[in-house]
C-alpha cells in the first residue's frame, strides 16, 4: 500500500507578504496555518505589489513552510484604468500557464485580485481537471459597477457578471467574508452547499492593547491628543465625504487629531481637502511595517472605518477586526445594514453613522459630536474598547477564521491523497455545512 502524502494546495492571488495589501497578508496568515496543519502549500503571486514597486522579496522562496512564486507583470500601476487591465491581463497569462503546463494540485484556491482571475481556475477544470475553490475578497463585477466604472446594464456589464458566474458556479466552494456578501454569491447561481462564510481578519495575531507609553506615539508627538485613526488602504468602497466634513468641522479643537496610515486611490483626494482646508489636525503616513502593526493601531484613540452603501455584501473592511484588537472604539461610517456594521452592534464597541441620514454635512457633524464626546469622557471610551478586545479574542481571532477556513478545504478536498491517486474528479460531494465557528460576520 502506497503512504499517504500531503495534500498539494495553491493560492493564486496578486498580492502576498510582505506586500502591504490586506489580501496579501491575510493570504499569508491561512498559507502558513495550513503549513503548519501538514498541507502542502503554495501561492502564485505578482512580484509587483500594491502600489506597482517591486515587492521586496526574491521570485522564489520558501517563507514560513510557505513555497512563494513571485510572477513578472507590467508595471503601468493603479492610475489609470488602461494601466491596471493591462498589469491584470499580465498576471491572468502567468496563472493560465500555471494551471495549464505545471503540476496538478489536490486544490487551487483563487482570491479574487485581480478580478476575474478565478475564470483561469474554469479553464483548467474543462482541460485537466483541476479542481479549485474561491476566496471571494471583493465581488466582481459588483465592485465596479458600485464604483460607476461600469454602467450596470450595459453589454459589458452583463459580460463580465457571466463570465465571473461562470468561474464561481465550477467552484468546489466559495468562501465569502459575510451573510451579505453570502447572498450575493448565491445570486450568481452557486449552489447553496457550495456557498460558506469565514471572517476576514485584519492584522496579525499579536495585536494587542499598547502599554500606556506606546513609543510609536511618543515618536509620533502624539502622546498628549485624541488620535482619531483610519489605518490601511483608502479605496473606492470607503466613505470619506462625512469624515472629511468632521475634520472641517472639529478644525479648532486642539484636542483631537486624525490620523490617516496606509494610502490607495483615494489618499491624494484626502489629502488635496485636507491641503485646499489649510487643516493643522490632520496627517497622512505611509505604512508601517507589519512588525509595528500592533503599536500602530494603539496609537488612536478611536478607529476610524468606512464603506459606501454601493458596496454592501461586495467588500468588507478588514480593518474592523485589527481596531477591535487593539481594544479601541469604532466609529463606523457607513451603512447601517453591513458586516462591519452588525459586528459593531452585535459586539457594542461603537458607534454606526450612516451618511443617509442627512447627507454629508449632517453625518460629519454627528461624527463631531461624537467624538468631542469621547473626548471628554475617556471612560466611554475604555468600555467600548473592551468590548471590541472580548468580541475580537471570542469570534474574529485569526486563528479561529484559518481553522474554519481548513474546515472547508479538509472537507471538500480531504487532508491526506494517496500518491498514486492521480486523476482528479471533476466533484466530489460537498457536506451541506462546513465545520466552522459560531457567528461569521
Amino acid at each position: 500500500m502506497d503512504r499517504p502524502s500531503r495534500a498539494t494546495l495553491l493560492f493564486v492571488n496578486q498580492h502576498y507578504a510582505p506586500d502591504v495589501a490586506a489580501t496579501g497578508q491575510c493570504l499569508a496568515d491561512l498559507a502558513e496555518h495550513l503549513a503548519r496543519s501538514g498541507y502542502d502549500v503554495e501561492v502564485l503571486a505578482s512580484r509587483r505589489g500594491y502600489a506597482a514597486d517591486v515587492v521586496d522579496a526574491p521570485a522564489r522562496e520558501l517563507l514560513s513552510g510557505v513555497r512563494v512564486h513571485r510572477v513578472p507583470t507590467t508595471a503601468f500601476g493603479r492610475l489609470t484604468h488602461l494601466g491596471r487591465l493591462i498589469d491584470y491581463a499580465s498576471f491572468y497569462v502567468a496563472v493560465l500557464f500555471k494551471l495549464l503546463f505545471a503540476r496538478h494540485y489536490d486544490g487551487v484556491v483563487f482570491l479574487t485580485t485581480p478580478p476575474l482571475v478565478s475564470l483561469a481556475g474554469r479553464v483548467a477544470l474543462a482541460l485537466r481537471g483541476q479542481r479549485y475553490g474561491i476566496w471571494s475578497m471583493d465581488l466582481h463585477p459588483e465592485a465596479e459597477i458600485a464604483a460607476g466604472m461600469v454602467r450596470e446594464r450595459s453589454v459589458l456589464a452583463r459580460l463580465l457578471a457571466w463570465l465571473d458566474a461562470t468561474a464561481y458556479r465550477g467552484a468546489d466552494f466559495v468562501i465569502g467574508l459575510g451573510e451579505h456578501m453570502r447572498q450575493r454569491i448565491l445570486q450568481k447561481g452557486v449552489p447553496e452547499a457550495r456557498a460558506h462564510t469565514v471572517n476576514i481578519w485584519g492584522g496579525p495575531n499579536e495585536v494587542a492593547p499598547s502599554p500606556d507609553l506606546n513609543p510609536l506615539a511618543t515618536h509620533l508627538a502624539l502622546e498628549d491628543r485624541f488620535v482619531v485613526m483610519y489605518s490601511g488602504n483608502a479605496g473606492i468602497v470607503h466613505e470619506f465625504g462625512p469624515i472629511c466634513e468632521a475634520m472641517r468641522e472639529l478644525r479648532d479643537d486642539p484636542r483631537i487629531f486624525f490620523l490617516f496610515v496606509g494610502g490607495g486611490p483615494r489618499r491624494s483626494e484626502v489629502e488635496a481637502f485636507a491641503a485646499r482646508e489649510g487643516l493643522t489636525n490632520f496627517e497622512y503616513r505611509d505604512y508601517f511595517p507589519r512588525e509595528l502593526l500592533p503599536q500602530s493601531l494603539s496609537v488612536a484613540d478611536v478607529h476610524l472605518i468606512s464603506l459606501r452603501q454601493s458596496f454592501v455584501g461586495v467588500s468588507v473592511p478588514s480593518k474592523l477586526y485589527g481596531a477591535m484588537a487593539s481594544a479601541r472604539p469604532i466609529l463606523f461610517v457607513g451603512p447601517r445594514t453591513c458586516e462591519t456594521a452588525d459586528a459593531i452592534h452585535d459586539a457594542r464597541c461603537g458607534i454606526v453613522i450612516d451618511p443617509a441620514d442627512g447627507g454629508d454635512g449632517i453625518a460629519g457633524k454627528r461624527i463631531a459630536n461624537v467624538l468631542r464626546a469621547w473626548a471628554d469622557y475617556p471612560a466611554v471610551c475604555e468600555e467600548l474598547g473592551a468590548r471590541g478586545r472580548c468580541a475580537f479574542v471570542e469570534q474574529y481571532d485569526h486563528r479561529l477564521s484559518c481553522a474554519a477556513f481548513e474546515g472547508v478545504v479538509h472537507s471538500v478536498w480531504g487532508g491526506l491523497v494517496r500518491t498514486h491517486e492521480v486523476p482528479y474528479p471533476r466533484r466530489r460531494p460537498v457536506p451541506t455545512e462546513a465545520p466552522s465557528r459560531a457567528r461569521a460576520s
